[in-house]
């Protein structure tokens, strides 16, 4: 089989043809069979559980997987907490981060973005997200090489039992088969291994299974007990009273009446016997809320472990006008961006990166997948804000403000929302120009005689001017120095002549103060 001109991440060339092929698929006999697992959880017991916890410490983890994925199966509680923390990363919302804003980076995360959108992409998600619960999950690329690229064709979860960790350091993960029974290395670009980091240490010690494990087990004793008690209590003791001298068939009669009336709730006996029915009200007041209370407490400390807290599972009164439920998201915050973080890690290594080798070539940066948890924004206050801060001179871009409130940049053709159309504002009357006489009074000048005397000098101002500023322009084009500049002015400055400017300047001022003699009066 031909190697690959790449290499995978342990520096090594692997075989192309093994990418196509599904290798990890399970097998009606043989060492990957689903069929020879043993059920655990219904002979649960505290030793039992002891040694299936040290057996998955010392790299024999099969058991101890064959019971998460009982408690998974048998436990409601446990499957609806452990279900809503999954849910709660791989329903957010994937973006693809480009490396740089170079062209060929942000090429490479368009490629990247099309393998996000395929419908498969979702359920990978979930997939990888099983580990929460076991430790590690491992899903298999089957990769497509029909077209000009290589493209995963389907994702395959296998079955954590499929999979043993390495003796030597229990971190690298093996794959079983049946001509290696201590595991073979997984082959480069064919495997997503997701280990989320819950605690550190060993991954096969820190799934959430090992943690609910002693709940289940007591919770487990807890509904036996209870319905024992239940089948008991639930009913009336029933007592069969027969008369001296009776036949012992007539007494196994009554015997059988009793033992069946509590199912049948039907029952014939001769005469002169009878059935009476006696509450114990004495021996059972209470009973029961002994293992409903024991039940409950044991699920909080599940929903606590899982999910960090107990509000959105567990109904405690807390007082009025508490709003609990507006406390806590489904998963604690901290605990959700954690898992989405930590997935996000996981698919840029193992997918991203060898899609972009495969299509690409190796680089020396990637793009990244990003699993983005949304806070909701406090829109009042946001708004409020805003009011105050920029009429104060705050400067905002308005497409920060609609990426807070998740709203989508308007197309230019697109009808948008906006304040009322206001009537176009009345021109204000032109101020009224007054000129003081000597007496002190204020009498009114009319506009068109000052307009007139501003006016005039403008029509003409650039033919005034040009003369003057043009050989100063060319003199700072033609100059490389500041010095040179500087000595340049001083020659212009002797062979300008502005007897023009002046004169217009002088004809304007004697105008202005004929005006203004014309308006005076004359002092009484």
């Amino acid at each position: 089989m031909a190697l690959s001109r790449i290499l995978g991440p342990d520096g090594q060339p692997f075989e192309m043809g093994v990418l196509q092929q599904e290798i990890a698929r399970p097998t009606v006999t043989g060492i990957r069979s689903t069929w020879g697992f043993t059920p655990v959880a219904g002979s649960l017991s505290p030793s039992r559980l002891a040694q299936i916890l040290l057996d998955a410490t010392e790299n024999d983890a099969t058991t101890y997987l064959t019971l998460a994925e009982e408690m998974e199966e048998r436990d409601w509680h446990y499957t609806s907490v452990l279900g809503t923390r999954k849910r709660a990363v791989s329903g957010l919302p994937v973006t693809v981060e480009s490396a740089t804003d170079d062209p060929k980076d942000i090429k490479l995360a368009d490629a990247v973005r099309e393998l996000v959108r395929a419908p498969a992409f979702g359920d990978l998600a979930d997939d990888c997200l099983d580990a929460l619960g076991k430790g590690y999950s491992a899903v298999e690329i089957v990769w497509d090489r029909s077209g000009k690229t290589w493209k995963p064709a389907r994702y395959e979860w296998r079955d954590p039992r499929f999979f043993r960790f390495d003796y030597e350091t229990q971190t690298k993960l093996m794959l079983l088969d049946d001509e290696h029974i201590m595991g073979t290395p997984l082959p480069a670009f064919k495997f997503i291994v997701h280990r989320p980091r819950l605690k550190s240490g060993l991954s096969i010690r820190g799934g959430l299974a090992r943690i609910a494990a002693a709940a289940y087990m007591c919770k487990s004793f807890t509904l036996t007990d209870w319905m024992a008690f239940a089948e008991v209590f639930g009913m009336p003791l029933r007592i069969g009273r027969y008369s001296p001298g009776t036949s012992q068939d007539d007494i196994n009669t009554l015997i059988t009446a009793v033992a069946n009336i509590g199912t049948d709730a039907a029952a014939i006996l001769p005469k002169s016997m009878e059935i009476q029915f006696e509450q114990l009200a004495r021996t059972s007041d209470g009973g029961d809320k002994v293992f409903a209370g024991l039940a409950d407490w044991l699920d909080r400390q599940v929903s606590k472990a899982v999910l960090g807290q107990t509000a959105t599972t567990d109904a405690q009164p807390t007082g009025l006008g508490s709003n609990t439920a507006s406390v806590h998201n489904d998963v604690r915050s901290d605990i959700q961006r954690a898992d989405a973080r930590q997935l996000g890690n996981t698919l840029s290594r193992d997918l991203v990166r060898p899609y972009i080798d495969l299509n690409y070539g190796p680089q020396e940066r990637y793009p990244r997948i990003c699993i983005d948890v949304i806070e909701p924004e406090d829109i009042a206050s946001l708004a409020e804000a805003l009011s105050k801060l920029v009429p104060l001179g705050l400067r905002v871009g308005a497409s920060t403000i609609r990426d807070k409130l998740g709203l989508p940049d308007p197309d230019a053709k697109e009808e948008v929302l906006g304040p009322a159309p206001t009537a176009a504002p009345t021109p204000a009357p032109p101020i009224e120009k007054r000129a003081r006489n000597r007496a002190g009074s204020v009498d009114v000048v009319a506009d068109d005689a000052i307009d007139e005397l501003v006016a005039d000098p403008l029509g003409e101002w650039e033919p005034l001017i040009d003369p003057l500023v043009d050989p100063v322009r060319d003199l700072a084009e033609r100059s490389q120095t500041e010095e040179e500049f500087i000595a340049g002015l001083a020659v212009l400055m002797s062979t300008e002549d502005p007897a023009d400017l002046m004169r217009s300047l002088a004809a304007q001022a004697f105008k202005a103060r004929a005006l203004g003699d014309a308006t005076d009066k004359p002092v009484a």
